[in-house]
């Protein structure tokens, strides 16, 4: 299926590995020139090396507000000052319990999680709104709609994000902007290897599918929501699970 985006603009945050980086190859195989974030400078330049001449990467680190307002910069720059696309991600906070939270990383992951994200909706929306024509789309997680034990951190400031994300939808849909959020769970990625190990086999067997979700699916299905034919939904914070959640909507 043509998409309808060859030629389009979009950047695309914390994308040197896992999902953002799989949603970036996504965009470019459709035509869409990319431009691509990462903090490290060798890892994000191997990464737009591997996506090809579509790509650009920059050096940015999104874990402040400050941090995304100049990335968006430098990137809406790149893009000749159309951004057309915002994948909005950012890496993972790290683990805790509800019952002790440590109120320095809460404040941290609010910054990298939530304030950040909506700092780089805020600076594409303008442009977008005036074209008449955008596309947002989030990569957050499951724990938004179905908390994640021992992750109070990501089930906080993320499900704060998707709140923003349901009532930017409805104000930007009739300038001809779609928002959505798409809310992985279990894929195989650097960062679910690094948090499990060697146990990564067994527990890909525990899960309902009997196997780990591919990044380039789920870059895939992100391109989608990116495309022409997505233009009447928005507003949808999508799980791309594998079928493990229990919930009827």
């Amino acid at each position: 299926m043509d998409l309808g985006i060859a030629g389009r603009r979009a950047i695309v945050a914390g994308a040197s590995e896992g999902l953002g980086f799989a949603t970036a190859v996504a965009l470019a195989e459709e035509g869409v020139h990319v431009v691509i974030c990462g903090r490290d400078p060798a890892r994000i330049a191997e990464a737009a090396r591997s996506i090809g001449a579509l790509a650009t990467p920059l050096v940015a680190d999104l874990s402040t507000v400050d941090g995304a307002h100049r990335f968006a910069a430098a990137g809406i720059e790149a893009c000749g000052d159309q951004v057309d696309i915002l994948i909005a991600n950012s890496g993972g906070p790290e683990m805790g319990l509800a019952s002790r939270v440590d109120f320095a990383v809460l404040r941290q992951t609010l910054d990298a999680n939530l304030l950040s994200l909506m700092a780089l909706c805020d600076a594409v929306l303008p442009g977008m709104c005036e074209r008449g024509w955008g596309r947002i789309v989030a990569i957050t997680t499951v724990g938004v709609r179905e908390p994640l034990p021992g992750m109070v951190y990501s089930n906080v400031a993320r499900a704060g994000f998707t709140g923003y994300l349901k009532q930017l939808s409805q104000e930007v849909i009739g300038q001809g902007v779609t928002v959505n959020s798409l809310l992985p769970n279990s894929h195989a990625t650097g960062r679910l290897e690094r948090m499990i190990g060697a146990r990564l086999d067994d527990y890909a067997a525990t899960l309902k599918s009997g196997r780990l979700g591919s990044a380039e699916d789920f870059g895939r299905i992100a391109a989608f929501l990116c495309s022409e034919h997505a233009n009447y939904l928005t507003g949808v914070a999508l799980p791309v699970d594998g079928g493990s959640g229990t919930r009827l909507a």
